[in-house]
């Protein structure tokens, strides 16, 4: 199983300048993979509570600091030259699918082809209303921006007219490295976004779960693959652990044994709501890392 590991982005740990030296420390400790996750608001009374929060405390008050996604790739991807470069998740409904398809096309020429794409569809209403956005018709416009994306990387020609965004018939230049483009990973835990992996998806990307829940899912995406036509056994499960403060290393590293006793392919932590900055990330991550590969 590949390991991978959050870099510095929200909270304490949302620091610009330490971003490459973290990139680059993590790529020579032996890493697989770094991470980024997306969130634009936090909102003083918000319309959602984030899963395992409550009204006194909605969400995880780290998220009040949150640096943008890509930027904190495209400068990883400047100091590292073999770790794939992974988001986990891009809300792709909030963004104009054509402006969307030229970021990541340029992260992944700047990259030499290691982005792992990873969409989801959020849960916060208000970020949402904030981007006048129908959050209701999320499922769509993700579905809407997977159409845009697949185009504009695998035609010369494009053209698109969608109930929620119109592109002219237009040349395609602009090329990713990758071909016929990046892996492109769904987020989710509900059945259709389970059967969407499944249906349009290179793989999930996905949270630690008993492994019962795990399984469950996992069939539902399969099972939907082969609906469509399409090999199972082709997709891959990307797993992410949020470890809590205070979690030791052999507590997180049993988690990714754990996952990786699941028969995933993949398992990155997140360690910014574990310790306080982006050094003690690094060095927990490494313990964590040794033992879960001695094991």
């Amino acid at each position: 199983m590949e390991i991978g590991i959050a870099l510095p982005q929200y909270g304490t740990h949302a620091q610009a300048g330490r971003i490459a030296g973290f990139a680059r420390d993590a790529e020579r400790a032996g890493f697989d993979s770094l991470w980024v996750g997306d969130r634009s608001l936090t909102p003083v009374e918000p319309s959602d509570i984030y899963p395992g929060h409550t009204p006194e405390n909605p969400y995880p008050p780290e998220y009040r600091t949150f640096l943008d996604p890509l930027t904190v790739l495209t400068v990883a991807a400047t100091a590292t030259h073999r770790v794939r470069l992974g988001t986990s998740t891009l809300n792709a409904p909030w963004y104009p699918p054509l402006l969307l398809a030229r970021s990541l096309t340029s992260l992944d020429q700047v990259s030499g082809g290691r982005l792992d794409a990873g969409f989801g569809i959020g849960w916060l209403r208000d970020e949402y209303t904030a981007v006048n956005a129908d959050f209701g018709r999320r499922g769509e416009r993700l579905d809407e921006v997977l159409d845009v994306l697949q185009g504009i990387w695998t035609e010369e020609e494009f053209a698109h007219e969608g109930p929620h965004w119109r592109i002219p018939r237009a040349h395609v230049g602009l090329r990713p490295v990758q071909r016929p483009h990046p892996p492109v990973y769904l987020g989710g835990f509900s059945p259709a976004a389970m059967r969407r992996v499944g249906r349009r998806a290179d793989g999930w990307v996905g949270a630690v779960l008993p492994p019962p829940v795990l399984a469950g899912l996992w069939d539902t995406a399969r099972r939907a693959a082969e609906e469509a036509g399409r090999d199972p056994g082709a997709l891959r499960r990307n797993i992410r652990f949020n470890a809590k403060p205070g979690t030791p290393y052999e507590e997180i590293a049993a988690v990714l044994a754990g996952v990786r006793d699941t028969g995933a392919d993949s398992c990155f932590v997140d360690l910014q709501q574990s310790v306080r900055e982006p050094d003690e990330a690094l060095e927990l991550g490494i313990k964590v890392l040794d033992l879960v590969r001695a094991g």
